[in-house]
């Protein structure tokens, strides 16, 4: 017997037609309604199957209190790829999932044509699903042959230092050169000839015979998840697996980190004017629907409280808006698919805007109270992006390996223009100290900018 089509399949239907109308291009997006139980899964792993971890465990009883307090609730979660996957809570209302199914397909046009997920998606391939659900099969045969502790211990190093990727650097990276390239001598010119045959010239140098082995790493090494699983002197094949593996998916993760105000307030533009347009809603609906709208884009924390962290929907959506609106829709997709949130925060955030979204860098004392620091639009604009600057981990390379092994880490704190929290450095040194099973040391600056070294 024929399945019946629910009322949100042919409003969903209708909706991707008049997306298609209106210009949107994506890859087919699968929409899969799930329980409550399942979304929170699904939203604290980061992806429907996952590696296993104890980490996944505590944010998932955090997400519970948030959700309990009313602080959180998840409408859906979706995956860039061909195809997207996504997944709506079946708590919600049809209005709410209606709305959302037009938020996703924002999202869907948001990851095929901006350029850093597209480079993303070429290098990895669009099934990021499927991919962890593999790496997460692998990670339980490493814990049938070794034991779950063992595992477990690969995987704190491996997460704690899952930020230290290289994002401008490629997924498949070979090893460095085992040797130096030969440097080949050129001509003799006619001076060095003349030189050569003056009295008491020296003699010339005789390079020495054979090849020379190039430096361990030839060049400061950012993308330290790939260092320790090349490099490490001890680590067995499953253990340099599992640091690869997160590396993988850490670099899946980047460029939804690094667009997440643009992807969604996109998103929310795009199911704000789907809805308008979408004249084959019903009027109580598409109410609801709006209402749903307003109160995921709103600028306050609650009431008329004034938010301490910017919602990326509002901000996102009202520059949109305005890009929109000021430069007309062509101009806004090339925006779309050029920038990232830094060129686009930094490009199109004015003086105006920032003053019509009231938005100011406040300072907190010792005793809770807060104060409005500054109001400049510059340093707003950099308050919003400093958290995002290198995947929000600071900035740390591999310099040297010694001869014993022994590991140099030097943090570059004057271009991410940071001191570390000294005893949470600690802590990641040594889990790097775990699996690297030689010395290793950081070169940094404590919060106060003062020199610092720490060894494990």
């Amino acid at each position: 017997m024929p399945r019946r089509v629910t009322e949100l399949e042919q409003y969903a239907a209708s909706i991707e037609e008049l997306a298609k109308r209106l210009g949107l291009d994506y890859y087919n997006v699968d929409f899969e309604v799930a329980p409550a139980s399942l979304m929170t899964e699904i939203a604290v792993y980061g992806l429907p199957v996952r590696m296993p971890h104890w980490s996944f465990g505590v944010r998932y009883i955090h997400q519970l209190v948030r959700q309990s307090m009313g602080h959180s609730k998840i409408f859906e979660v979706m995956f860039p790829g061909d195809p997207c996957r996504a997944f709506l809570m079946d708590g919600n209302s049809l209005a709410e999932n209606t709305l959302v199914t037009a938020h996703v397909l924002g999202h869907a046009d948001f990851s095929k044509n901006n350029q850093l997920f597209a480079r993303f998606h070429e290098m990895a391939g669009g099934n990021i699903v499927e991919h962890a659900a593999a790496h997460a099969h692998r990670i339980q045969q490493a814990i049938d042959k070794v034991g779950m502790e063992k595992v477990e211990a690969v995987l704190d190093a491996a997460l704690a230092l899952e930020s230290h990727v290289d994002v401008d650097g490629e997924l498949h990276r070979t090893r460095y050169p085992e040797f130096m390239p030969e440097r080949s001598q050129g001509p003799e010119s006619a001076f060095q000839r003349r030189f050569r045959h003056l009295p008491g010239a020296p003699a010339a140098a005789q390079a020495e015979p054979g090849p020379v082995r190039a430096p361990v790493p030839p060049h400061p090494e950012f993308d330290l998840l790939w260092f320790i699983a090349h490099y490490a002197p001890e680590l067995e094949q499953w253990e340099r697996d599992i640091f690869l593996m997160v590396r993988s998916e850490s670099l899946y993760f980047y460029p939804v980190f690094a667009c997440q105000i643009m992807n969604e307030g996109w998103a929310s533009y795009w199911h704000a004017r789907l809805l308008r347009e979408a004249e084959f809603l019903p009027q109580p609906l598409y109410l609801s629907a709006i209402k749903a709208h307003s109160d995921v884009v709103r600028p306050y924390a609650a009431g008329q409280e004034t938010a301490l962290a910017i919602n990326p929907y509002h901000l996102g959506f009202t520059l949109w808006e305005h890009i929109i609106d000021t430069h007309g829709l062509a101009r806004a997709r090339e925006v779309m698919r050029d920038e990232d949130d830094f060129g686009f925060i930094r490009n199109f955030l004015d003086r105006d805007l920032a003053e019509k979204l009231e938005l100011f860098v406040y300072e907190a004392s010792s005793g809770d109270e807060i104060k409005v620091a500054n109001r400049d639009v510059n340093a707003v604009r950099e308050a919003i992006l400093a958290p995002k600057f290198n995947y929000g981990a600071p900035r740390v390379a591999v310099t040297e390996m010694h001869t014993d092994g022994s590991l140099v880490l030097v943090h570059e704190h004057k271009s991410d223009g940071r001191g570390l929290d000294v005893n949470r450095a600690k802590r990641v040194l040594e889990y790097a100290r775990r699996v690297w099973r030689r010395p290793v040391r950081l070169h940094t600056v404590n919060d106060r900018g003062e020199p610092a070294e720490l060894s494990a």
